[in-house]
């Protein structure tokens, strides 16, 4: 029998006024602070689901990942292609760790470099890692969970960010949208793009709030996930020091967060960099091996151009050539600089209008796999500001359709064409 506390005839451990078993009954309740983010993630999640179910269905159907070697696009199951190319690589991270070597080929062809781990930052593979050892998951499964949750922490940051610029039912459009953007296949994927577009939307929006501690943190955390991570160091150390140098807002938020930000924000990029130069023994390892064992470098969009001139006339005569994603990639391009345009006409902070052209100029001055495009563009989540509001007028029942719609046809565009039509 439970013990009643005297003088109030309550049992113990049951608050005063409390009847005993009330507590017991209780459905646990979400935080207010976290209620709002509920219909962002939920459209994020349904939306996802349904593209990777059409992404297995055709992959069964076709069976040609079946004749794939492992490593780069096959399987014994439809969900192994999901950890191949790049996802061989981090899984090789998580599992041996880093063996730095910057061995030379003797070949004049297009890759005169061994190809080395090092290539890959190392926050993703370190999250496998920690995740396999907590969970006892396969690091298969730890990393396909990392990336998982990352994509909802993602899908969260986005709603909240341009919430703060064109309305909350924008907000839970856009998470949406993330969801079925070209090159969406890899944010449940064995792939690092989610890990760092949820740390740069929330960098985004600790900079729109003037958190400046937070926003440098998470700058200098990205620094250890992606090369791309430079764009969000520009950004956020862009915005610190245009409040530093305006009277105004330096009364209003001082000196020292922003100055804090602009020199954490960098350290996280830097140091991968210089450890990988100290390990191989060459200051520019790094730079020499994204050059010349993977082709990618900056060469101020000739490559982007060449591309363009080609898919334009029919024809596929340049490095990285796949018909079916390049012209998609191509339509995407195309539709950039009205992305763009209407992107400014709702007047988004500085530090989203830098992050995005800055993404955007790295994305198409770099030679790369053309037909990535919509990958690599996928932390450019800014630019779903303008379509978002758009779609926010319509109601519930033409939304449903067109994310019904959408979500179908990105089982195909953003899943099925960049790991079985091309090399994501």
């Amino acid at each position: 029998m439970a013990a009643k506390d005297e003088g109030t005839g309550a049992t113990a451990g049951t608050p005063p006024g409390e009847e005993p078993g009330e507590r017991a009954g209780r459905r646990p309740r979400l935080p207010e602070a976290a209620r709002p983010y509920l219909p962002p993630l939920a459209l994020y999640g349904v939306t996802k689901l349904a593209g990777l179910a059409v992404f297995a269905v055709l992959l069964e159907w076709a069976g040609d990942y079946r004749g794939k070697e492992p490593r780069f696009g096959g399987g014994a199951h439809w969900w192994d292609v999901l950890s191949t190319w790049d996802g061989w690589w981090y899984l090789q991270i998580a599992e041996h760790g880093y063996r730095p070597s910057l061995v030379r080929l003797d070949t004049d062809g297009l890759f005169t470099v061994q190809q080395n781990s090092v290539a890959f930052f190392p926050l993703y593979p370190a999250l496998i890692r920690l995740v396999s050892e907590a969970t006892g998951l396969g690091l298969y499964g730890a990393g396909i969970l990392v990336s998982v949750v990352s994509s909802f922490i993602a899908a969260a940051g986005i709603y909240a960010v341009i919430r703060l610029v064109v309305g909350v039912r924008a907000g839970t459009i856009a998470a949406g949208l993330w969801a079925v953007a070209p090159g969406a296949g890899v944010e449940w994927a064995v792939y690092s793009e989610s890990v760092f577009v949820a740390i740069a939307s929330w960098a985004c929006y600790c900079v729109m709030t003037r958190r400046w501690v937070a926003a440098g943190l998470l700058a200098c955390l990205a620094g250890l996930n992606r090369p791309t991570s430079a764009v969000l160091i520009g950004a956020v150390g862009l915005a610190a020091l245009v409040t530093v140098l305006r009277r105004d807002s330096r009364r209003e938020h001082g000196l020292a967060g922003p100055v804090y930000a602009m020199v954490v924000a960098p350290l996280g990029l830097a140091a991968y960099i210089a450890w990988v130069g100290y390990a191989t023994g060459e200051p520019t390892a790094y730079f020499t091996l994204q050059r010349e064992g993977w082709a990618h470098f900056f060469d101020y969009g000739a490559y982007t151009l060449d591309v363009l001139r080609n898919t334009a006339v029919g024809k596929h005569d340049y490095v990285f050539a796949f018909a079916v994603p390049d012209l998609l990639a191509v339509q995407l391009v195309l539709a950039l600089p009205f992305l763009i345009a209407l992107m400014l006409r709702k007047r988004p902070p500085l530090v989203l209008i830098a992050y995005t052209l800055a993404t955007i100029v790295t994305v198409l001055g770099t030679q790369q796999m053309f037909g990535n495009t919509g990958r690599y563009l996928l932390p450019a989540f800014p630019l779903l500001i303008a379509p978002a509001a758009a779609l926010a007028r319509l109601k519930a029942p033409s939304l449903t359709v067109f994310f019904t719609t959408a979500a179908l046809a990105s089982g195909w565009y953003a899943h099925y064409v960049i790991f079985e039509l091309g090399v994501p």
